[in-house]
Protein backbone atom coordinates (compact mmCIF):
# COMPACT_ATOMS: atom_id res chain seq x y z
CA UNK A 1 0.00 0.00 0.00
CA UNK A 2 1.28 3.46 -0.88
CA UNK A 3 0.06 6.95 -0.10
CA UNK A 4 -1.34 8.42 -3.30
CA UNK A 5 -0.66 11.92 -4.62
CA UNK A 6 -3.33 14.31 -3.35
CA UNK A 7 -3.93 12.39 -0.12
CA UNK A 8 -4.62 14.69 2.83
CA UNK A 9 -2.43 14.16 5.88
CA UNK A 10 -3.06 15.30 9.43
CA UNK A 11 0.10 15.89 11.45
CA UNK A 12 0.18 15.91 15.25
CA UNK A 13 3.47 16.86 16.95
CA UNK A 14 4.84 14.15 19.22
CA UNK A 15 6.67 14.63 22.51
CA UNK A 16 5.25 18.08 23.18
CA UNK A 17 2.88 19.54 25.73
CA UNK A 18 1.01 21.48 23.05
CA UNK A 19 -1.89 19.85 21.24
CA UNK A 20 -1.81 20.97 17.60
CA UNK A 21 -3.05 19.56 14.32
CA UNK A 22 -1.73 20.51 10.88
CA UNK A 23 -3.31 19.60 7.54
CA UNK A 24 -1.44 19.21 4.28
CA UNK A 25 -1.53 17.29 1.00
CA UNK A 26 0.89 14.84 -0.55
CA UNK A 27 2.40 16.44 -3.67
CA UNK A 28 5.06 13.86 -4.56
CA UNK A 29 6.43 10.58 -3.27
CA UNK A 30 9.78 8.96 -4.02
CA UNK A 31 10.85 5.78 -2.25
CA UNK A 32 10.84 6.57 1.49
CA UNK A 33 10.17 10.32 1.15
CA UNK A 34 6.82 12.10 1.03
CA UNK A 35 6.72 15.65 -0.33
CA UNK A 36 3.91 17.77 1.13
CA UNK A 37 2.75 21.33 0.60
CA UNK A 38 3.21 23.72 3.51
CA UNK A 39 0.71 22.62 6.18
CA UNK A 40 -2.05 24.74 7.70
CA UNK A 41 -2.60 24.93 11.46
CA UNK A 42 -6.20 23.75 11.91
CA UNK A 43 -6.81 26.08 14.87
CA UNK A 44 -5.22 29.29 13.58
CA UNK A 45 -5.72 28.68 9.82
CA UNK A 46 -2.17 29.95 9.31
CA UNK A 47 0.64 28.34 7.36
CA UNK A 48 3.04 26.40 9.57
CA UNK A 49 6.80 26.36 9.02
CA UNK A 50 8.02 23.01 10.29
CA UNK A 51 11.58 22.71 11.56
CA UNK A 52 13.89 19.98 10.26
CA UNK A 53 13.96 17.10 12.73
CA UNK A 54 10.44 17.77 14.04
CA UNK A 55 8.59 14.52 14.73
CA UNK A 56 4.91 13.93 14.03
CA UNK A 57 2.19 11.32 14.04
CA UNK A 58 0.64 11.40 10.58
CA UNK A 59 -2.84 10.07 9.79
CA UNK A 60 -4.59 9.62 6.45
CA UNK A 61 -7.58 7.91 4.86
CA UNK A 62 -7.54 5.66 1.82
CA UNK A 63 -10.07 5.72 -1.01
CA UNK A 64 -12.00 2.90 0.66
CA UNK A 65 -12.35 5.03 3.83
CA UNK A 66 -9.82 3.15 5.95
CA UNK A 67 -7.69 5.25 8.30
CA UNK A 68 -4.00 4.68 8.98
CA UNK A 69 -1.28 6.35 11.04
CA UNK A 70 2.51 6.36 11.05
CA UNK A 71 5.39 8.18 12.73
CA UNK A 72 7.32 10.62 10.60
CA UNK A 73 9.99 13.32 10.73
CA UNK A 74 10.75 16.48 8.74
CA UNK A 75 13.95 15.79 6.79
CA UNK A 76 14.21 18.81 4.50
CA UNK A 77 12.65 21.10 1.91
CA UNK A 78 12.35 21.23 -1.86
CA UNK A 79 11.84 24.37 -3.93
CA UNK A 80 9.79 24.49 -7.11
CA UNK A 81 6.48 25.77 -8.43
CA UNK A 82 5.03 24.54 -5.14
CA UNK A 83 7.37 24.85 -2.12
CA UNK A 84 7.43 21.46 -0.42
CA UNK A 85 8.43 19.90 2.88
CA UNK A 86 10.04 16.47 2.87
CA UNK A 87 8.79 13.86 5.34
CA UNK A 88 10.25 10.45 6.05
CA UNK A 89 7.82 7.71 5.00
CA UNK A 90 8.20 4.31 6.71
CA UNK A 91 7.41 0.99 5.08
CA UNK A 92 3.74 0.11 4.73
CA UNK A 93 4.25 -2.61 7.36
CA UNK A 94 4.77 0.19 9.88
CA UNK A 95 1.41 1.80 9.12
CA UNK A 96 -1.09 1.25 11.95
CA UNK A 97 -4.75 0.84 11.04
CA UNK A 98 -6.89 3.12 13.20
CA UNK A 99 -9.80 1.27 14.72
CA UNK A 100 -13.25 2.79 14.46
CA UNK A 101 -13.96 2.64 18.17
CA UNK A 102 -13.06 5.73 20.12
CA UNK A 103 -10.00 4.44 21.97
CA UNK A 104 -7.56 1.73 20.94
CA UNK A 105 -6.66 -0.60 23.80
CA UNK A 106 -3.11 -1.97 23.82
CA UNK A 107 -1.85 -4.88 25.88
CA UNK A 108 1.29 -3.57 27.57
CA UNK A 109 2.65 -3.33 31.12
CA UNK A 110 2.72 0.21 32.53
CA UNK A 111 3.44 1.28 36.10
CA UNK A 112 0.45 2.94 37.76
CA UNK A 113 -0.06 4.28 41.29
CA UNK A 114 -3.60 4.10 42.65
CA UNK A 115 -4.78 6.11 45.63
CA UNK A 116 -8.07 5.32 47.35
CA UNK A 117 -8.75 7.36 50.48
CA UNK A 118 -5.66 6.76 52.67
CA UNK A 119 -4.58 3.64 50.78
CA UNK A 120 -1.90 3.65 48.07
CA UNK A 121 -1.05 0.83 45.67
CA UNK A 122 1.79 0.41 43.16
CA UNK A 123 0.48 -1.80 40.37
CA UNK A 124 1.07 -2.73 36.74
CA UNK A 125 -1.41 -2.60 33.87
CA UNK A 126 -2.44 -5.49 31.66
CA UNK A 127 -3.69 -3.08 29.01
CA UNK A 128 -4.31 0.62 28.54
CA UNK A 129 -6.23 3.04 26.33
CA UNK A 130 -7.03 6.75 26.45
CA UNK A 131 -10.35 5.82 28.05
CA UNK A 132 -9.20 3.44 30.75
CA UNK A 133 -6.99 0.57 31.77
CA UNK A 134 -6.91 -2.86 33.38
CA UNK A 135 -4.56 -3.46 36.30
CA UNK A 136 -3.30 -6.66 37.88
CA UNK A 137 -4.13 -6.63 41.60
CA UNK A 138 -1.79 -7.92 44.29
CA UNK A 139 -2.82 -8.77 47.83
CA UNK A 140 -5.77 -7.23 49.63
CA UNK A 141 -7.31 -4.05 48.25
CA UNK A 142 -9.69 -1.58 49.86
CA UNK A 143 -11.50 -0.29 46.77
CA UNK A 144 -14.49 -1.97 45.13
CA UNK A 145 -16.66 -1.61 42.02
CA UNK A 146 -17.85 1.98 41.43
CA UNK A 147 -15.31 3.49 43.86
CA UNK A 148 -13.56 6.69 42.81
CA UNK A 149 -9.75 6.59 42.80
CA UNK A 150 -6.83 8.77 41.74
CA UNK A 151 -4.24 7.46 39.30
CA UNK A 152 -0.69 8.37 38.37
CA UNK A 153 0.25 6.59 35.15
CA UNK A 154 3.87 6.38 33.99
CA UNK A 155 4.29 6.47 30.19
CA UNK A 156 7.84 5.66 28.98
CA UNK A 157 8.34 6.57 25.31
CA UNK A 158 10.92 4.95 23.06
CA UNK A 159 12.93 8.17 22.76
CA UNK A 160 13.60 8.07 26.52
CA UNK A 161 10.98 10.66 27.39
CA UNK A 162 8.68 9.84 30.33
CA UNK A 163 5.26 11.41 30.89
CA UNK A 164 3.29 11.22 34.14
CA UNK A 165 -0.49 11.33 33.76
CA UNK A 166 -2.46 12.14 36.91
CA UNK A 167 -6.22 11.76 36.70
CA UNK A 168 -9.37 10.86 38.59
CA UNK A 169 -10.90 7.51 37.70
CA UNK A 170 -13.62 5.05 38.63
CA UNK A 171 -13.31 1.32 39.31
CA UNK A 172 -15.63 -0.39 36.83
CA UNK A 173 -15.21 -4.05 37.73
CA UNK A 174 -13.01 -6.36 39.79
CA UNK A 175 -12.72 -9.89 38.41
CA UNK A 176 -10.45 -12.91 37.96
CA UNK A 177 -8.83 -13.92 34.66
CA UNK A 178 -6.24 -16.63 34.09
CA UNK A 179 -5.83 -17.05 37.86
CA UNK A 180 -5.11 -13.33 38.23
CA UNK A 181 -7.22 -10.81 40.10
CA UNK A 182 -7.76 -7.73 37.97
CA UNK A 183 -9.65 -4.45 37.92
CA UNK A 184 -10.87 -2.41 34.98
CA UNK A 185 -10.72 1.33 35.62
CA UNK A 186 -12.30 4.15 33.63
CA UNK A 187 -10.53 7.51 33.38
CA UNK A 188 -12.99 10.26 34.28
CA UNK A 189 -11.06 13.54 34.41
CA UNK A 190 -8.18 13.40 31.92
CA UNK A 191 -7.28 16.73 30.33
CA UNK A 192 -6.67 17.01 26.59
CA UNK A 193 -2.88 17.07 26.83
CA UNK A 194 -2.69 13.97 29.03
CA UNK A 195 -5.19 12.18 26.81
CA UNK A 196 -2.99 12.89 23.79
CA UNK A 197 0.01 11.51 25.68
CA UNK A 198 -1.87 8.24 26.23
CA UNK A 199 -3.08 8.09 22.61
CA UNK A 200 0.48 8.58 21.33
CA UNK A 201 1.86 6.06 23.81
CA UNK A 202 -0.70 3.46 22.69
CA UNK A 203 0.12 4.14 19.04
CA UNK A 204 3.84 3.77 19.74
CA UNK A 205 3.31 0.49 21.59
CA UNK A 206 1.12 -0.78 18.75
CA UNK A 207 3.99 -0.12 16.39
CA UNK A 208 6.47 -1.90 18.67
CA UNK A 209 4.12 -4.90 19.00
CA UNK A 210 3.64 -5.00 15.23
CA UNK A 211 7.40 -5.12 14.66
CA UNK A 212 7.75 -7.94 17.18
CA UNK A 213 5.06 -9.92 15.35
CA UNK A 214 6.82 -9.41 12.02
CA UNK A 215 10.27 -10.21 13.41
CA UNK A 216 10.07 -11.86 16.86
CA UNK A 217 13.87 -12.26 16.98
CA UNK A 218 14.55 -8.56 16.49
CA UNK A 219 15.89 -7.13 19.74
Amino acid sequence: MEIKIGTQLELEPTYTERVEIFRCKVVEQKENIIYIDYPINVATKKTAFLIDGSEFRATFRTEDKQSFAFNTEVIGRKSGNIPMIMLHCPKADDFIKIQRREYVRVETPVDVAIQFKDYKYQLVTADISAGGLAVILKGAIAFQDDDEVQLTIVLPFTNGDVKYVTTDAMVVRIFEKDDKKMATIQLTDTDEVDQQHIVRFCFERQLVNRRKEINPFDA
